[in-house]
This record gives structure tokens, sequence and C-alpha cells, in this order.
């Protein structure tokens, strides 16, 4: 597979609202891809779940279709790789079949299980706690029971059943993965958000005290390899179903973090990229272990033995479009392309319009699970349109805000910035995050596609087919926006306004959003 000589990639990119299937050719090339949306599960006491069946099964219709529609020979598809969601859990037999719903990284159940053990009052952490998990993993598991050890220890004290006849507890790659090869592996990128490895050394593994400490049971956790490895090839049988040759092999998954790094192009350290799709995050690989207690970011294990990534994330991004949209927002008959032409129509600033996008919650530059979103300084000369604008605004001032927390965690001005994700498609919302960021922004050609494209420039970098300087070139920048001076005045004072908000609303949405109970 190396560039320009041929060979696929099948890859796999599962994310929470959907999953994307597709091949990757030996030039970055996604040749052809389908996409399902996913259908989540909400219930009382802050149950969220998936069906990890239905994953499977669109997996498999998903590869079949691509291999037909783009008719690559099977004997072309060298490999397999998976990314997509991860800080979730799917309680797995020992075939590697589901026996319940996956537990969804929104999921809140157990967090008076986490509380327990991580809770207190030092930014709701308590110290003693706090100190072994930065020391050895640069994180530390939430108190609000929204990550694999609240998943974990809600599924053991509250679904027995369940816990008893799991035999592994997976993160989604790492269940996808099982059902491609019938192992059970798991790696350190993929175990990031448990916050049970010590990542102090070029080769992580889990933390005996740490797992004590946890109350989790660790004959649950799946046998770690190096992030990259090779976890063997495809079952027969898998790949008799699904039309794939009997020498294909699967690379171990990776979160969609790490893909997305890839699919950026920017892999050295202090490269960063913003992405916006469902929620937003920015990303960098770094040199060094780090730990950002008060604004919600730490490094998690990289992508290359000894390296890390920037790990944080915003729990609101094209999900406050869709949001709006689904609110009846603007008016428009046609959908997202009606509201971005809407939205266009407005001036820069939104007519004074400031919009917070905190409608989950938020996660980075602050952790707080009851903030709530909503409009300010509307008037009687607000428009349809201010409103449609002030909604993409409002999603670049969050990431303005994370950003500048990131600058520092980095020790430097993070850019350029590569933009990735299903927002970038949008040029105006592009230019809008270039303006309210203030420095340019280089925007990746099919952004939507950039996972995607990521988790098979990572798949063949793993199996020796492509080097890690050949991935910057494989990565096309279809335009750079740059940010316009006359707009900066009334951006600033607009973004000025949105920590405050936080500030002083904060109180006020605790009060509001108290969980029942």
């Amino acid at each position: 597979m190396a560039p320009g000589h041929g060979g696929f990639v099948l890859a796999v990119d599962l994310g929470s609202s959907g999953l994307k299937v597709g091949l990757v050719s030996s030039t970055g090339e996604v040749v052809g891809w389908t996409h399902h949306p996913l259908d989540t599960e909400r219930g009382p006491g802050g149950a969220v779940t998936q069906d990890a069946h239905t994953w499977w099964r669109l997996v498999t219709e998903s590869v079949r279709w691509c291999l037909a529609r783009t008719a690559v020979p099977a004997r072309e598809v060298v490999a397999v790789g998976v990314t997509g969601q991860w800080a979730s859990t799917v309680p797995v037999d020992v075939d590697g079949l589901p026996v319940g719903p996956c537990v969804m990284w929104s999921d809140t159940r157990g967090a008076p299980y986490s509380r327990e053990v991580v809770g207190g009052h030092v930014q709701g952490y308590r110290a003693t706690a706090l100190a072994a998990w930065v020391r050895r993993t640069a994180g530390v598991p939430s108190p609000s029971g929204a990550d694999p050890v609240g998943h974990m220890l809600h599924l053991q004290h509250d679904e027995p059943g369940t816990a008893r006849a799991a035999r592994w507890f997976l993160e989604p790659v790492d269940y996808l993965s099982m059902r491609f090869t019938g192992r059970a592996a798991a790696t350190p990128a993929s175990m990031t958000a448990a916050w049970l490895t010590d990542n102090r050394g070029a080769t992580p593994g889990y933390d005996r005290q740490l797992l004590a400490r946890s109350g989790v049971d660790p004959d649950r956790l799946p046998p770690l390899l190096p992030t990259g490895s090779v976890i063997g090839r495809v079952r027969p049988d898998v790949a008799g179903s699904l039309g794939l040759g009997s020498g294909t092999v699967v690379v171990a998954g990776i979160p969609d973090l790490h893909a997305s790094v890839v699919g950026s192009g920017f892999v050295r350290d202090h490269e960063a990229h913003l992405s916006i799709g469902t929620t937003a995050w920015v990303s960098c690989p770094l040199p060094a272990k780090k730990t950002d207690v008060l604004h919600q970011m730490a490094t998690v294990p990289g992508l290359r033995p000894g390296g890390y990534l920037l790990g944080n994330n915003q729990e609101s991004a094209g999900r406050c479009l869709e949001w709006f949209l689904a609110a009846g927002g603007g008016g428009v008959p046609d959908g997202y392309d009606g509201l971005l032409r809407l939205a266009a129509t407005a001036p820069p600033g939104s007519g004074g319009v400031l919009f917070t996008p905190w409608l989950a919650g938020e996660r980075s530059p602050v952790e707080d699970r009851t903030l709530r979103g909503g409009f300010h300084n509307l008037s009687l000369s607000t428009t349809p349109a201010d409103l449609a604008r002030a909604v993409l605004e409002g999603v670049a001032y969050n990431a303005r805000w994370l950003l500048e927390a990131a600058d520092r965690f980095a020790g430097r001005r993070l850019e350029p910035l590569r933009l990735v994700g299903g927002g970038a498609r949008s040029l105006l919302w592009s230019g809008i995050v270039a303006d309210v960021c203030d420095r340019p922004v280089e925007r990746v050609a099919e952004p939507l596609l950039a996972v995607l494209r990521g988790a098979g420039l990572f798949a063949g970098v793993a199996v020796g087919s492509l080097g890690w300087d050949d991935v910057a070139a494989l990565v096309p920048v279809d335009g750079v926006l740059r940010p316009r001076p006359e707009n900066r005045d009334v951006l600033d004072a607009l973004f000025a306004e949105l920590p405050g908000l936080y500030r002083r609303q904060r109180r006020m949405h605790a009060r509001l959003n108290r969980p029942a109970g």
C-alpha cells in the first residue's frame, strides 16, 4: 500500500449519531463510502444507550455495499481500520456478542459510584484521588459517571445479570474489531477514557493501584496491545460473508480523536486541528504528558510510542444547528442549506445577538453538566437571519474559549488551524471560525470524511505500507481562510461576554437543572 501503488483499507467510523464505512486508497482517496444514522435511546436516571447488534448489522451491509459499488477486488483490501466514538462501554460475551446495550459516553447512571471513588471538593474531586490518577494517567474518571469507569460500576452494581454475562467490557472500536477477528483486545489509545493505564512511559499498561481504587473488575478489561498493532486476520466466516480476502488484517481501533489527527494531515507536535462535528474539540500531538484540571484538558496516549495528544471536548457544536433547525429556527424550507443561506444574509456579529451553545452542558474548558444554552441580547429588531448566524458564531466563540486554553496548555499559539468535521463543509461557517478565532484556518478537503480517511491512513501506517512522513501529503486542503480585520472589533466584543455569561449564570443553571432525587 505504498502511496500510489494500490491497495485499500476498509475504514469504519462509528460516530455517536451515524456510522460511515468506506474504502480508502493508498493515496488517501475515499473511493466509496456510505452512511447510516444511528438511534440513541434515552431513559430515566441518565440512561443513554445504543444497540451494538445494530452497529454490526449496518457495518456488514455497508461493507458489502462498498465492495459492490466500487468494484474494488477483495484481494486489494489489505486491512480494516476502525475508529469512532469513545468513552462508551459494550458488555460482550466470550464470543464478542453484546449481552446488553452499549452504555454511551453521556450516560450518567454510574455517577453515585464514581463520586464514591473520586468525588470531593477540589474541582469536584477528592484531592488524594486526583493526585493518584493525574500522576499516572494525566486524567481522572469523572464524578459525573459519564465515562467507562462510571459505566462499568453501574453495570456491576445496578445490572449484575448483565455484568455476570459479560466476559469483557469493551470500547465500541474494540467491540467492532472483535466482531471482525474474534479476538478481544484494546490499546492505550482505545482505553484513553477509562484512565486506568499508566501513561508515563512509551508502553502504557493497566495500573494495579488505579484498578484497585476504581472498584472495576480487572478481569473484564481486554488485554492491551501497543497502539497501531495488528490484532489478526478477519475471521474466515466473516471474510466469506462480507466478500473480503482471507489475508485481510484488522488494525486495533482508535478513537475518532486520534483518527482526526491523521485525517487533518497535521501529525507533528503542536500542529493543531479543530473538529466541528456533533461535538467539537481542539487537538494536536504533544511531546509530553500534561494536565490542566481547571480547564478540563489533558494529554492522552498518542498515535506513536511515547507520544501524546491533547484531549478535550465541547458537548455541542453541529448539534446546535440541528437543534435550531428542528425547533423551526429561521423558518426556512430546505434544511441546513436554507439555514446557512439565511445566516449569510445577517451581518458579522448577528446584530448584537450572542448565542451560548451549551445545550447539553459542557466539558471543556469548564465541566458543568447542568449548564444550558440560550440567545442573549435580543431586541425587537432581531431577525431570523441574526438568530441563524448567531448559532454559527456562538459555536465559534465557544471554540475560541477552548482554543485559548489550548494555546496556554501547549505553551504556544496554535496556528494555522486545520478544520475538519461536518461543520467545515460550510464555507460561511469556516470563515466565521477564522474571524472569531483570529487565526488562519486551513479547511481539509471533504472535511466530513476526515476521520474516515484518517482511519484508513493510520491502518496503512500500521501495516507498514505507509510512513508517517507520507501522511501530510495525502491529506488535501481546499482553501485557507484568513481572519478579516474589518470584523475584529464586533466579534471580539461579543466573545468577551461569553465567559462572563457562564460565570454569572452557572448557579442559576445548577438550580434549574439539578438532577432529580
